[in-house]
This record gives C-alpha cells, structure tokens and sequence, in this order.
C-alpha cells in the first residue's frame, strides 16, 4: 500500500513537472523571454512547496498516527509559508510577466484536480 501512494505522489509531481515543462515551451515559441521565465518562475513557485509537502509526509510513513498528523499540518503550514516566500522571492525579478506566471501556476496545481482521474 504504501509502494502505490509513493508512486501516486511520484505521478503527481512528475506530471506537475510535465505541464510547466509543456506551458514553458508554449510561452517559448509564441512568447518573449522574460515570458518564459516568468511561466518557469510560476510552475517552481507551485512545484517546489509540493516537493517540501510530499517530502515532509513520506518521512513520517511508519509512525505512530499522531506524529503522521502532526507532520501533515506542519507540512502544509511549511509549504503555505514557501509558497509565499517564493512568491515575495519572484516579484522581485525585474519585468515579471503575471498573466504566464499565474497561468504555469494554476496549471501546476490543477495538476491534483486531474490526479482523481489517474489511476
């Protein structure tokens, strides 16, 4: 059991990383440069804080329930706070482009909306 959720989790954030590679490229061919940075800026500001989370949970697997939901909340609380550090980190860049950015963002995360699907 625990084998299939480590590759649920594994599905997830290589299609997370497959889709921000796909949007990137998208931007690449009809964008700008700082398009397709700002695009790249935009999926890392979602994938990153899910490889944290993910990370966090799987070195809990094993332990007594409490220590696994102790380490749930302390890993979303961790991945809300890089979220927002990444995104401080991000509008500092100069010339950051918000419609590519929201756009790998949101695609990143919509990720887990389809991850019902796959099975």
């Amino acid at each position: 059991m625990t084998d299939r959720k480590y590759s649920t989790v594994v599905k997830i954030l290589s299609y997370q990383i497959l889709i921000i590679l796909i949007i990137t490229a998208g931007f690449a061919v009809k964008g700008n440069e700082q398009q397709v940075l700002s695009a790249m800026l935009g999926g890392m500001a979602a994938f990153v804080p899910n490889l944290y989370f993910a990370l966090r949970i799987h070195r809990s697997a094993g332990q007594e329930a409490r220590k696994i939901v102790n380490s749930f909340y302390a890993g979303e609380s961790g991945k809300l706070l890089l979220t927002g550090a990444l995104f401080m980190i991000i509008f500092q860049v100069p010339n950051i482009q918000i419609l590519p950015l929201l756009v790998s963002y949101i695609a990143a995360l919509s990720v887990f909306w389809f991850a019902l699907l796959m099975r």
